[in-house]
């Protein structure tokens, strides 16, 4: 797809990731990117449009779809991360509210914007998923790498029946990104503009996916080593 000239809808964008995005839309040339956030005054990227979206309340969600007719590319930024082992009283709430927002509300943004893609030429999804969609830290990340992985088997899903009507969808996975999601993670980290450049050359080359760090693509090439990387040694 060819970012310039498009309009773009960039869910969780007043912040980190997501205001990376933005910035890069329109250096990139689009031509207008909404930038989607719970409460839109506290979206700071100059020269965007900002639009009220909370991607778990599916009324915000259906209304957005409804405005928003001339929507050529939509980036599924928006997520949390509830850290804790799967063990721990509370972790099927926090389970819960994962699986809701990184998701299923991703899920339910494609499913109102499909038609709005369609009617505009076919357009294209991106999905911002993770290295921990094929990996679990113990006592960690268990909850949030389960919703991980649910979105990135959704991304597949989608990937095939959005084909029908010429969407393409390419799924972008990373390590750790230096935004306030990783502040507390020691270790090298990505940097947001960095994750932005790799995706929008994916997306415009065409690709399903891509693997923007050397930690993923180590992570994925491990899913078929002996033993694969995601058994892990229960330590």
């Amino acid at each position: 797809m060819k970012i310039r000239g498009s309009v773009a809808l960039v869910t969780g964008a007043n912040r980190g990731l997501g205001a990376a995005f933005a910035r890069g839309l329109l250096a990139a040339g689009a031509a207008k990117v909404y930038a989607a956030a719970r409460d839109p005054s506290t979206v700071t990227v100059p020269g965007v449009v900002p639009v009220r979206l909370d991607v778990t309340q599916p009324e915000h969600v259906a209304a957005l779809a409804r405005d928003l007719k001339d929507v050529s590319l939509l980036v599924n930024n928006a997520g949390i991360f509830e850290a804790g082992p799967v063990l721990a009283p509370g972790s099927v709430d926090a389970l819960r509210r994962q699986l809701e927002t990184n998701a299923v509300g991703p899920l339910r943004m494609v499913q109102a914007f499909a038609p709005v893609l369609a009617g505009n030429g076919g357009g294209a999804v991106v999905n911002m998923l993770s290295v921990l969609s094929w990996l679990t830290l113990a006592n960690v990340t268990g909850a949030y790498s389960a919703s991980k992985a649910a979105a990135w088997a959704l991304s597949n899903a989608l990937r095939q029946e959005l084909n029908a009507q010429k969407t393409e969808l390419l799924s972008v996975h990373a390590a750790f990104i230096d935004t306030d999601m990783a502040r507390g993670v020691p270790g090298q980290k990505l940097s947001p503009e960095e994750v932005v450049q790799q995706a929008l050359a994916a997306l415009e080359a065409g690709q399903p996916e891509v693997l923007v760090d050397p930690t993923t693509r180590h992570v994925h090439a491990g899913l078929t080593a002996q033993p694969p990387v995601y058994v892990g040694t229960g330590a």
